[in-house]
Parts: structure tokens; sequence; C-alpha cells
């Protein structure tokens, strides 16, 4: 076993533990626990978030133990770094990795669970949602940020985002899901587009964050929303050939 906590939780080391150690048997299911289950757990005045990953297939069972790191340490190592960058995400608290002769069997990682008001989903799929241009606009020049300092989110999905208002007309992001991520000197101009591209497949959107994008970035509106949208529909095209090729693989497993 191999159990990392951040300086800043060392005095609840023993809670944390106790509260891996039952994860099974305790706590509040977050969300529907298909792939990756979450559960949450009150402590004083806290509500803290436990993420237990899926169990890895063999290859990946021997994979996160001796050549790359596993999915829990990736999160907590890189919340850390975001933190220290000045990019918001769920505080990080600890990671835990079990192990047996062959590799990893389970691993956990322990965030400060967070409460806000929206993800970045709600703007694609209700567009009369309150101040929802002002949240979009925000949101670009949150993301212009990540790029400006090197950080490449590779799971840069609507749900990944978490919205939450902070005063008038004023928004702070949080990143989640944090195990895939690349960080550069920099980034040049077709890395940044197409890291947006799984955000939304609505072309009213693109146009409003390539504008915005635009009044940052040495490139006009016009050429940044070329890009973004090239990237978008890219991403679009290959996301519904990936489904439909899942779904003759069921008809024909079926």
């Amino acid at each position: 076993m191999k159990y990392v906590v951040s300086p800043l939780f060392s005095a609840f080391d023993a809670k944390i533990q106790e509260c891996i150690l039952t994860f099974q048997s305790s706590g509040i299911l977050f969300g529907n626990g298909q792939r990756n289950k979450i559960k949450l757990f009150e402590w004083d005045d806290k509500t803290i978030n436990i993420k237990s990953f899926k169990i890895p297939n063999l290859i990946n069972k021997i994979a996160y133990r001796y050549f790359r790191k596993s999915k829990a340490r990736r999160s907590f190592e890189y919340a850390t770094t975001l933190l220290e960058k000045g990019i918001g995400t769920p505080q990080p608290i600890a990671y835990l990795e079990n192990y047996n002769w062959l590799g990893l069997t389970s691993s956990f990682y322990v965030s400060e669970h967070l409460v806000t008001e929206l993800t970045f989903r709600e703007l694609v799929e209700i567009p009369e949602y309150p101040e929802n241009e002002i949240i979009l606009r925000q949101f670009t020049q949150f993301c212009f940020d990540l790029h400006e300092k090197g950080i490449e989110f590779l799971d840069h999905s609507p749900g990944n985002t978490l919205i939450k208002k902070v005063g008038d007309q004023k928004y702070a992001f949080y990143l989640v899901d944090l195990n895939r991520m690349n960080f550069h000197t920099t980034m040049d101009f077709d890395m940044r587009m197409k890291n947006l591209s799984r955000l939304t497949p609505k072309k009213e959107m693109i146009a409003i964050m390539s504008e915005e994008y635009a009044k940052f970035y040495p490139q006009s509106k016009e050429i940044v929303f070329e890009k973004m949208w090239f990237f978008t529909q890219d991403f679009q095209q290959k996301f519904t050939k990936k489904k439909r090729l899942k779904k003759r693989l069921k008809f024909w497993k079926a």
C-alpha cells in the first residue's frame, strides 16, 4: 500500500485513512458510480470527496505499479500543480494505492468537495441559463489563462469544469477529473484550439468563444473561429463514428 497526504491535512491523517478503508460500507454515493465510484464523507465542518477508480485490467495493473503513475496519484499531483499555478480545482487531500504481487488492485483520490451552481454542460444544454453569455466569455478567459500557463487539460469536456458564482456577474471555474493532463512551456495556436474542441458542438457558442479568445491572442476573431470550429467539427465526427462502432459491437455481441 502507498498512502500520501497533503501537509495541509496531516492532522486529519487517521480520519482520512478511516474513510478510505470503510469506503465500501459508508459514505454517501455521489453520481451514478457506473465507471468510477465517488462517495462523500462528512467530518468536522468539511465534506470530503473520495473517488475510487475502476479496477484496472491486467495490463494496467502491471503498468500502474511499475511504469506509470496511477490515476489517483496523477489526480493528486496535478491538482497540487494547478493550485500552484493559480488554477481552480477542489483542494487535494490525499491518495492511496493498494497492490498485490501482480500490480495495482485499487486506488483512491481524496479532495475537498466543492458545491457549485453548475458545470459547463448546463451552458450547452440550457441556452436560456441566466447570464449564459457572460459566463461563457469568462470561461473563455479562464481557458486562455490555462493555455498561457502551458496547461493542456486532455479531458476538457463539458462536465469537467465546475462553475461557481462569486459576485455580481462574476464567476470562478474549477477543473475536475484531472488524471489526464500535460504541462508545456508554451502552447501553439493549433494546440490551444484543439484543446477547446470537446466543449460544445454549437456554432453560436464557438462564435462567442472565438471572439472572446481573440481579445487576448494575436489572431483575428475570424481566424480563431475558423480554427476552433475546424477542430470542433473534427472531434464531433470522430465521436459520432465511435458511438456508431460501439452500437455495432453491442449488436454483434447480442
